[in-house]
């Protein structure tokens, strides 16, 4: 989990129990936001039937936490049944989260839960006038080409390593203690709020 000083909230993955908030940060994205996502405009219907299927598309999703809701998230899908040599990568943050480095540092959450998986190419597809993605996969050393209006960035992940899998290891260990935390805490103030009506 990662905190940044000009960030209120921390960065971990999402855990399957998940999904609602994963679909509550899609659903908040303005319309520029959605389409720069999606590569098109999508509704709210499309964005529950998406975020509904997280865990069903073997998908890693971290996100971006600020006082119990997802602003923030990026996808690693694997291409295929299973992990391989390919993969893609997706990221959405909402407008008021946006110009914080968040991209940059779930990006590079991303490509070491890539490397990490022996993945070898990393796709992220975005539209040619999304300017914000391409800066930061060049600043990731991504070979960046434009085919049929997009523009399409292959990262090569080094090999995993001792270091790279002992600090997913860790993150996701206390990723899960806040999420816990947090369930604890909803359901403590759901209680409170229950006993007071």
């Amino acid at each position: 989990m990662s905190e940044h000083r000009n960030w209120g909230g921390s960065i971990r993955k999402l855990w399957p129990t998940e999904t609602a908030k994963f679909r509550d940060h899609l659903l908040r994205l303005d319309r520029d936001s959605r389409r720069m996502r999606f590569a098109h405009g999508v509704s709210d219907t499309f964005i529950e039937e998406y975020s509904s299927r997280m865990t069903e598309m073997g998908s890693i999703v971290f996100g971006y936490f600020e006082d119990g809701e997802v602003r923030a998230a990026a996808e690693l899908r694997k291409l295929g049944d299973t992990w391989g040599q390919e993969a893609e990568a997706a990221f959405s943050v909402e407008k008021a989260f946006q110009e914080k480095g968040l991209g940059g540092e779930l990006m590079g959450r991303v490509i070491r839960s890539a490397r990490n998986r022996g993945v070898h190419h990393l796709f992220m597809s975005c539209l040619s006038e999304n300017g914000k993605m391409q800066a930061i996969a060049r600043k990731h050393e991504a070979d960046l080409r434009f085919e049929y209006g997009e523009v399409i960035g292959d990262i090569v992940p080094q090999e995993a390593n001792y270091f790279s899998l002992l600090a997913e290891a860790v993150e996701d260990r206390v990723g899960y203690m806040m999420a816990v935390l947090d369930v604890k805490a909803r359901a403590a103030a759901a209680d409170k709020d229950h006993k007071a009506a």
